[in-house]
Order: structure tokens, then sequence, then C-alpha cells
């Protein structure tokens, strides 16, 4: 045992919220010790705990939250009995937070360089010309091109990417002993997402930082911690260092959690996924015994309802604990969660053609602030796309933000008009047919699901009302008794009760919604439909739901599904086709076999590279992307990748558009580098053989 003295310590805590229905336990029962230099990853669904242990440790419950129970301990020092000065003090210097949503932290009518000196200035006395000096040379630490402008700049005026590098500084600034990260690079494309799991390992490295990392992500996780503990409604149920939970989990919902995650070994037919039953409780209707007793396979009768669980040592000597009375019972290898196997489903002809379709914008710069008018500059949102998308088929269409996906699905859907090509649904050509010239029938064909089910629910519509307005307009049914059970058989599909059909969507939690917004889509029979980020807003286990959803309703209709995503793992499990676009252009299509295995698009090898995996028997060969996605007002001359790929032959990338290369049946690459170089790139991801000891290809 080592004589240190833990940077924190979490005895027995237990949080509250007091509102006017009573006491709501938030958190019961948690426990953490954080070494110097040491990551700690907080895993589980929404609304286990996780921000609530952290805002617990900055002392930022608000008026109606408080500490219950146990001791809060920061280097030895019990944190309730520190002053409000004391803790102001260490808050931003000692103890610093990084948010999920960067623009939350900063300030816009002020400029960065100002917002970052205020650090310094206020935790170190220092003068204004030695913080500015400081914020300087801290970002330059976090990998920001070109410090100075930056400093000059306001928060509007840098990327997303950027805004939380700037967040990151301001947390490191007064060099803390502790950093805590609220799920810090959710809002991030995935190629930005791998630059900051970078520089957080380095910012622990350097500065010998101590972290509390909490995510969703286990692959996330898995890249930047040393130890996790598993959450579930309020509770600590598993704890350990990552190696052993991930390799050796002991605890059933830690089990489900993996179960859920689309990771290489998972196939949509022959490995599906398998979502955990049920719901999480609400604080005030935890059942008594095991908090996850009600969805667990294992739950036994007068053991695992009888009062509270405590926590247990899983081996002598190493620090793996787990909150379950029956862990030394259960054969883990054999009971893995498994879903039945299902036979392929054999896509038909071709539904929708996408044929050189360009979409470009015209704007004006300085018009608003300058009289008279600006310069006219063209924004090259889409330029000559051209795939398929057979009857029963899923193509996924995958790139960083900017790159042109929402675009595309703008046209699709006629709220945009293209500059040219054509988009051909059957033998109508949909490219310049705006919505309000659709016919209905042409609109019921083509429906979506959105990434936010709470924008797209109207909250003074019972969610029956909203689905049977659908099949009303487009036609389906036209009898009242006929379309009210059109809307059960509905929500039959989408796995909800009939009853939620009199309910409205305040009443229904984000998984739920999403379902409503699915059932909603199919109302109308469709032939396409376009689910544009689905599920990325949702816990891994609605998550596994909603995509085994997905999946089941197309068997059934045979739907063409066009999935526009930047998460690879969820796309390489569902989606039968890819096609990888940036700035604007398609990179790289082809089978999804064809897209994870070389020959690589360069921009294809550096997505592939950033995905988070959660399981330590997968390597992964780095590829980092330096640098920023150009405007799509001012894109490269030559190819639209030259900036950032590693692989630019200087002189022909920068200067001449690329060939679209076909590299097998269906497989295109739009790149200069010769086909000996492509099929000569190494394996991405890479699978390490049990029995040989040595890395297979995924």
């Amino acid at each position: 045992m080592t004589d240190q003295t833990p940077v924190l310590e979490c005895r027995n805590l237990s949080i509250s919220y007091f509102t006017r229905a009573g006491e709501i336990p938030a958190v019961v029962d948690f426990n953490l010790t954080l070494m110097p230099g040491e990551a700690h990853g907080i895993v589980g669904e929404s609304g286990c705990g996780k921000s609530t242990v952290a805002l617990a440790i900055m002392q930022y419950l608000g008026q109606n939250g408080r500490i219950v129970g146990g001791e809060l301990l920061f280097n030895g020092r019990d944190m309730r009995a520190m002053s409000e000065e004391e803790l102001r003090n260490l808050r931003g210097s000692r103890i610093a937070m990084v948010y999920q949503e960067p623009m939350a932290s900063l300030n816009p009518a002020m400029k960065i360089g100002a917002q970052l000196a205020e650090v310094p200035i206020y935790h170190d006395g220092v003068s204004s010309q030695e913080a500015l000096a400081r914020a300087e040379e801290m970002l330059a630490n976090v990998n920001l091109p070109d410090p100075v402008r930056i400093m000059d700049s306001y928060p509007h005026q840098i990327s997303g990417g950027q805004q939380q590098r700037v967040v990151i500084a301001m947390a490191l600034l007064s060099n803390p002993e502790l950093l805590l990260l609220d799920e810090p690079t959710t809002a991030l494309d995935v190629t930005v997402e791998a630059g900051i799991v970078e520089l957080i390992k380095e910012i622990s490295a350097k500065f010998g930082t101590s972290m509390i990392y909490i995510s969703h992500n286990l692959g996330l996780i898995l890249e930047t911690c040393d130890r996790i503990t598993v959450m579930y409604s309020g509770e600590a149920v598993e704890v350990g260092d990552i190696d052993t939970v991930f390799n050796n989990m002991r605890h059933p919902y830690t089990r489900g959690l993996f179960a859920s995650i689309p990771l290489p070994g998972a196939d949509k037919n022959a490995h599906p996924l398998v979502a955990i039953p049920g719901q999480l409780p609400l604080p005030h209707q935890r059942p008594t015994g095991c908090y996850f007793g009600p969805r667990c396979q294992f739950f036994e009768g007068g053991r695992c309802d009888l009062g509270l669980i405590p926590m247990e040592k899983v081996d002598t000597g190493a620090e793996h604990f787990v909150r379950c009375v029956r862990w030394q019972e259960i054969d883990w290898d054999a009971t893995k969660p498994k879903a039945d196997e299902r036979p392929p489903v054999e896509p038909g002809d071709v539904v929708l053609k996408v044929e050189d379709l360009t979409k470009h914008y015209e704007i004006e710069e300085s018009a608003l602030f300058v009289l008279g008018a600006g310069e006219t500059k063209t924004v090259k949102a889409n330029e000559e796309l051209n795939f398929e998308a057979r009857e029963a088929e899923t193509v996924a269409i995958v790139g960083e933000s900017g790159c042109g996906k929402s675009t595309f699905a703008k046209v699709l859907m006629g709220l945009e008009e293209a500059t040219d090509g054509g988009v051909l649904l059957g033998n109508l050509d949909l490219a310049n047919l705006p919505v309000d010239k659709r016919k209905a029938q042409t609109i019921a064909k083509l429906q979506m699901v959105f990434q936010n089910p709470f924008d797209t629910l109207n909250p003074s519509h019972t969610v029956g009302g909203q689905i049977a307005r659908v099949i009303k307009k487009f036609g389906v049914e036209t009898d009242k008794e006929k379309i009210q059970e059109r809307v059960f058989e509905l929500l039959d599909i989408v796995k909800l009760p009939r009853d939620f059909a009199k309910r409205r969507p305040r009443q229904l939690s984000g998984g739920q919604k999403q379902r409503v917004g699915i059932a909603r889509a199919f109302a109308g029979n469709p032939e396409v439909v376009i689910a544009d980020e689905p599920v990325s807003a949702l816990d891994v286990s609605v998550q596994a739901a909603v995509t085994e959803l997905l999946m089941d309703i197309q068997r059934e209709h045979r739907t063409t599904l066009l999935f526009i995503s930047h998460d690879l793992s969820v796309v390489r499990y569902l989606a039968d086709r890819i096609v990888v676009m940036y700035l604007g252009q398609i990179m790289e299509q082809g089978t999804t076999e064809q897209i994870f295995a070389p020959p690589y698009h360069p921009y294809t090898e550096a997505l592939l590279s950033a995905v988070p995996i959660a399981d330590t028997h997968i390597e992964k060969r780095k590829v980092l992307l330096t640098g920023e996605l150009p405007s799509p007002s001012n894109p490269p001359k030559g190819c639209p990748f030259c900036t950032r790929c590693p692989y630019v032959i200087e002189g022909l990338c920068d200067k001449r558009k690329p060939p679209n290369r076909r590299m097998a049946s269906g497989h295109y690459i739009f790149c200069h580098l010769d086909e000996v170089t492509l099929n000569d790139m190494e394996p991405v991801i890479k699978v390490a053989d049990a029995e040989k000891d040595e890395p297979a290809p995924a």
C-alpha cells in the first residue's frame, strides 16, 4: 500500500435534493478513492447520479441539494467543513471542471484572452500582462493553432472543438490537482474527440493531474482511465481497474451495458445487440433490495429484494468490488446475453438514385455590416454526389459536421432545391421539387426520424393524436376507428404500451419519445426513411433497443433506410453500404466490409482510427488528424482533404481534383494515391488472436 494521501475520497457519500414532494435521494452510499495522477471513470445511464457526484465534489448542488451522509475529503480535509471563501479559492485553482457544452462555460461578449486571463489574476494574483502570457502558453499546450489569433477572438468565431480546448486550457491555468470532466466530448465530431482524448492523456502525464472522467461512452473510459465505477440508480454497482472490469465484470448491469454496445464482433444478423429490459427507476420508485432487480435475469426473490445490498470484494488483493448477492453463483461465461440469430435480408431493386447531385449556396460577405452589397461567395455544400439505395437496404452516410450530410437530407426531403443533378425516387426526380409542390403520396414515401425527439413532437398534443394525424393526412386510413386501431398497431410495433396514446410527450423518457418519432415516421408506410443521428442522444441500452427496433421494422416492411451518423461503431453494426463524405464530396463508398478493411481513403482511415472501442482485445493504429475542417466557402483547390491528409502529395493533391478509383465491385475511392499504395495499407482495427497472441484484422 502507498503512504500517499488520496487527492479525493468519497466515503459512504449520500446526496439528496429537497423538493415540495419531499426528499429525493439522488446518490446513496457512494465510495471513491482517487490517488495523485490517477484517472477514474464514472459510467452509467442518464439519471444514475454521475453528474450529481461531480457537482457535490465542486460543492455546486444548488439551494435544494445537499450531502446528507458520509464524508467528502479533498487531500484529507472534509470539504463540508470548509467555509465559502475556502471553497471559492479551491474551485478553479486546485479543483477545476470541464462541462459537456463549452459555450455554457464561455462568455460570448468577452474575447477569449480576457476570459483566460481572469483565472491566474483571481487565483494567483499575477499582473494582467503575465496572466495573458500564461493564457497564450496554455493555448499552445492544448494544441490550438495560432494562439495569438484565438486570444483575440470571441467564442463564436472558433469551432466547437477549439471551444472545448479553450475550456480545458481555462481549467488547467492554475495547475489544478483534480480535474473533473463531465461528458467533455459528447457534442464533438469523432476526429475532434480523438484529439481531445489524446490531449487529456498528455495533460495527465505532463501535469500529474488527477482526473474524474464522467461519460456513457465505455470506449472513451478505456482509452483515458485507470479505474472505473459503474453506477446504477444512484449507487455504485461495480468498481475496479479498467482491465479487470472490462474482462471479468461481475455485475449483471455492467454485463448488460456491454451487451448493448456494437463492438466489432456484433452483427445485426448473427449476433444482434441485446438491450437491457425495462427502465431506470425514478429515485422515489426504487425497489426494495437490489435497485437493478426488476431488470435483472438473475433476480431471486427472498434474496435480492431484502434490504440494501452491500459492496463485496471480488478478489483477494485486487481492488475489485461488486454490489450483488449472487455474483459468486453466476456462470459468467455461460450466461452472456444473446439474441436470436436472424437470416440476412436480401436487398431488392434500386429505390433511390442520386446522380451528380450538387447544392451550392450564394452568400454575401460583409453585407450585414457594410453599406452596399458585399462580396458574393459560393458555399459548396454538396458536390456531384453519386450513389444509390435498394429496397430493404441500409445505406449509412458518415462524416464530420459540415461535410454536407444534412444538406443532402434537406434536398431529399424537399426543404432545399438542388443546384444541379438529380435525386430519383423511382422515376420521380425530387432534386428541384420542393415539399410544398409534392403530392401527399410522395411525401408519405419519404419520412424522417430526427436526432432530437424533444424538438420534433408537439408538446400540446397527445402521442396518439400526432401519429393519427399522419395516418389521416397521407390517406392510409380515413375511418376514425381504423385510424385508432392503426395507432395502436404502430405503438405495438415500437414496443410501447397502447395507453401511451393518451399521454403527452412530457410524460415520456427520451428513448420513449424517439420510439414515438419512429412510429410517426412509419405511419405513412414509407418506402424510404432518413434517420438523422437517431440514437446519438440516447443511453447505450436505449440506443440498442431503438437500433434493433429500426432493423425489425425494416425487415417487416422492406423499407430503405438512409442512416446519417458520425458514429462508426453503430454504422458498422447496422449498415449494408457506407458513403463517406468530407467537405461536400464523397471520399469513399462501398459495402460495410469494404469500408472497414484496407484499402482505405486516408480520411476513412482517420475516421476508423478515431472510433473509441470498449474492448481491451482491440488494437488500433493511430491516425490523428491535424488542422481544422476548411470553410465550405473557401475549399482547397484540389482534393478537399489535402490540408489534413498525412499522405498529401505536394503539387498534385493541392492542385488537381482526384480521380474516383474503382477498387472493387461497388467500392470507389476519391484519391490521387495509386492503387499499389492504397492496397498496401495496414488494417486500422485489429483483434488480438487469443491462441497466437497476435493481432488479426477486425
